[in-house]
């Protein structure tokens, strides 16, 4: 241990010695041995679960100013569309009928999961680029693509996405409809479908096991541990769900797939148990059409009837 040596006079008032003047011994010396005190140890570092975390999906410095702006509104939105299919099925469960609509009796478990991971896993190593790196945007009708084995955590995004691409407000406008319209119509299930090819989120799960919306239904049916995992309709559930919960709130905008169109389609319920219809009195068959569409911020609806 390392000390301090104090040699105090005999002078000095705390340790002096008083003499009487004029002779006597001499003045004493008195040495007090002070120890140090100890020299502080270095703290260890506090365990930080969060450090290097990474919330938001990192955009590649390629995109200019108006890419990025659009790209990481999209992104967003993206995440909003995948939060709001997490919730329902986290609010209702089996008990949904659009869970069963596109999930059959699988276990809600993974469908939730995956969701989730587009919202809140981590998002360090992803990427969003523009500068089409390997020279596929120039292909006809491609909005982007994943690098693949080029870089399995890389996503581009074309020219072509920027000027044809919807926001989510828009959805259940435009006279679109789920099972009719195009998955890649809006930002959101483009992206929701790009984020699950990423291999750090889909983990080369999800995979292609059906396409068209007549197919991921019928897959419901005869597969359901599959349409849990199938990318195609993981976007048609969170696209119905959306427009049935947030857009056209009870009510949304499922249509019926182009392929099922002749024998009566599928038609979506309300995703919560409803009471026994009352019995009415026989009335005139009526043909209704209804055409949605959206003015500004507002939202203009109109009814055919025909006898």
């Amino acid at each position: 241990m390392k000390t301090s040596s104090i040699i105090l006079a005999a002078s000095l008032a705390a340790t002096a010695v008083a003499l009487p003047a004029g002779g006597g011994e001499p003045d004493r010396v008195v040495t007090i041995t002070v120890p140090a005190p100890p020299t502080a140890a270095t703290a260890a570092p506090t365990w930080n679960w969060r450090e290097g975390a990474v919330d938001s999906y990192p955009i590649h410095s390629s995109c200019n100013g108006t890419e990025r702006l659009q790209l990481a509104r999209a992104l967003d939105e993206t995440v909003s569309l995948a939060r709001q299919a997490r919730d329902h099925i986290l609010r209702f469960g089996k008990t949904s009928s659009l869970y069963s609509k596109y999930f059959g009796n699988a276990s809600t478990a993974e469908p939730v999961g995956w969701y989730h991971k587009l919202v809140g896993g981590d998002k360090a190593g992803l990427l969003f680029r523009c500068d089409d790196i390997d020279g596929n945007c120039h292909q006809e009708g491609w909005g982007g693509h994943w690098r693949g084995e080029n870089a399995t955590s890389e996503t581009v995004i074309c020219p072509l996405s920027y000027t044809t691409r919807k926001s989510l407000e828009g959805l259940c406008g435009f006279g679109y409809t789920v099972a009719a319209g195009k998955l890649n119509t809006f930002w959101a299930g483009d992206l929701m479908h790009r984020i699950f090819h990423l291999e750090p989120v889909g983990e080369g799960v999800l995979e292609h096991y059906a396409d068209s919306h007549a197919e991921c239904l019928e897959l419901a049916k005869s597969d359901p541990a599959k349409a849990a995992r199938n990318s195609h309709t993981l976007q048609y559930f969170a696209l119905d769900v959306y427009a049935y919960d947030i857009a056209l709130p009870g009510e949304g905008c499922a249509g019926k797939s182009p392929s099922a169109s002749s024998d009566g389609g599928h038609s979506t319920p309300s995703p919560i148990p409803a009471s026994p219809p009352t019995q009415t009195s026989a009335a005139p068959t009526l043909l209704r059409a209804w055409i949605i569409g959206h003015v500004g911020n507002g939202r203009t609806k109109a009814r055919l009837m025909l006898g």
